[in-house]
């Protein structure tokens, strides 16, 4: 081939074939497990590539143009042959490892010291986890499955979830401090120490804080990170009293290694859940990865 040949995303083909056979961008969405904006996207750069409108937008129910159409038929028989494909080569695509993307702190304080328990049970699959050190885990590309984080009154948007556990904001500290200070056992007290934030917006220790009625956080001394693992690791070295979740705590509390000095957990609202991609419900590793999940969830309520 003389000319190097071009192509546009696969994605964006994927998105235009399914919002033209849903007649919707929103119900596209939702059965690419995509967000409304992510779908547009996709398609406003198929109308750039080919610098003609694939979308009639003029009337209120979407409408594929003429090109539209073109563009629609080669798509989706590039997709049907890419999924024949796919199951002619699914013996040796079905050995590929079960994807989780999963936030960094969550994978280190609470996975990592859970992994052996699931091989264990299950030499015969492989995991491959894929961490994520912000604040949100995109939910796109091509992992398996997203452990989530959901705040108090978000949309799950008609996806199928599996609970994990809900968050429960707690201070804790070392037994003793690197000043050699006792920890603190009251608000008065804490306001000798440092305050150690684990994301780089510092709502937690504000949300505890009024929910103790306590003084405006402007009156104590920070120290912040990005990473609830990082604020752990300082209050474990004895630099401050961190506001984290309790489950990130919970082995570090149980080993002793961490106390909560005085105050009560604070239930958020927020959850963390487990969401499949399509992908994954298909994949020989999901219900063992379902169920171990499930059994770790029951081991933390009881």
């Amino acid at each position: 081939m003389d000319k190097l040949l071009r192509v546009p995303s696969l994605q964006a083909l994927q998105a235009l074939v399914q919002v033209a056979d849903s007649g919707s961008f929103t119900a596209a969405a939702q059965q690419l497990h995509l967000t409304q904006s992510a779908i547009s996207r996709q398609v406003q750069q198929l109308e750039e590539y080919y610098r003609v409108p694939l979308f009639d937008r003029t009337s209120r129910k979407v409408a594929l143009t003429d090109a539209g159409r073109e563009v629609h038929a080669v798509a989706e028989g590039m997709l049907q042959q890419l999924l024949r494909l796919e199951e002619r080569l699914a013996p040796a695509s079905a050995e590929r490892p079960f994807r989780i993307r999963i936030f960094v702190s969550l994978a280190v304080r609470w996975l990592l010291p859970r992994l052996s328990s699931f091989y264990s049970r299950h030499p015969e699959l492989c995991l491959s986890i894929e961490t994520v050190g912000g604040e949100v885990v995109d939910d796109g590309g091509d992992c398996d499955a997203y452990v989530l984080y959901l705040p108090s009154g978000s949309d799950p948007q008609g996806r199928a979830l599996t609970p994990l556990y809900d968050e429960y904001l707690i201070p804790v500290c070392a037994p003793r401090l690197d000043d050699g200070q006792e920890p603190p056992r009251s608000l008065e007290e804490l306001a000798r120490h440092p305050l150690i934030h684990a994301s780089s917006g510092g709502l937690e220790w504000p949300q505890w804080l009024r929910a103790q009625a306590a003084p405006p956080p402007a009156q104590f001394k920070h120290m912040l990170f990005n990473l609830d693992d990082l604020a752990l690791d300082a209050a474990t070295r004895g630099l401050g009293v961190a506001m984290t979740d309790l489950m990130l705590a919970h082995d570090a509390l149980q080993r002793g290694d961490l106390i909560v000095p005085f105050g009560e957990a604070l239930k958020t609202g927020g959850r963390y859940a487990l969401w499949l991609r399509d992908s994954g419900a298909a994949h020989p590793a999901c219900q063992p990865v379902l169920d171990w999940f499930e059994e770790q969830r029951n081991q933390l309520e009881s």
